[in-house]
């Protein structure tokens, strides 16, 4: 009976080595380093890589606003946006962000990204806010989540071919407050 046993256990191991990261054989020995992107003490050379094309962009767009935000854009980018109509083409991102930034301010910071295996091509994601005024003059501050997808383009630059934001839920206590 023991050898049938020690006959499946060698089986199960054998076949299925995810089996033996379970069992560890030396109680003492430590688990190897985890390749779990999710886990891993630093971001990939390539998500560095994105992660800078995302901070000179930010960087870009708060000094220049919105004619800067659209100069990251390739000619044939999409934006899509809450409750808009898709605004394709550089051009016309460039016409549709008009605003200085003294008008509106936007900031983001990507929490993720990932890279194709073929290097040309990634993309970031992450959370944005944008702050402006009223008409009188009341602040107003929108919040969501962003997705940008980076093209490595044929002079070797990298630009935004699709920038995708939705905004965040209002505040459980907004749709409640009486003004």
């Amino acid at each position: 009976m023991r050898f049938m046993l020690f006959l499946a256990a060698a089986c199960l191991l054998a076949c299925c080595p995810f089996a033996s990261a379970q069992l560890p054989l030396d109680p003492l020995s430590k688990p190897a380093p985890s390749t779990n992107p999710f886990t891993s003490p630093g971001p990939s050379p390539q998500v560095a890589f994105l992660y800078s094309l995302e901070a000179k962009f930010a960087r870009d767009t708060a000094a220049g606003g919105g004619i800067a935000f659209a100069k990251w854009f390739a000619p044939d980018a999409v934006v899509l946006s809450n409750g808009k109509a898709p605004v394709i083409g550089q051009a016309a991102i460039a016409a549709s962000a008009d605003w200085s930034p003294t008008q509106y301010h936007l900031t983001w910071t990507p929490e993720g990204a990932r890279m194709s295996a073929s290097g040309d091509m990634g993309f970031t994601w992450g959370s944005y806010e944008g702050r402006s005024k009223d008409r009188d003059g009341t602040p107003i501050v929108t919040t969501g989540r962003y997705m940008t997808v980076w093209k490595k383009q044929p002079d070797g630059s990298w630009k935004v071919e699709l920038d995708a934001s939705n905004d965040a839920p209002p505040k459980a206590d907004d749709c409640c407050r009486i003004r």
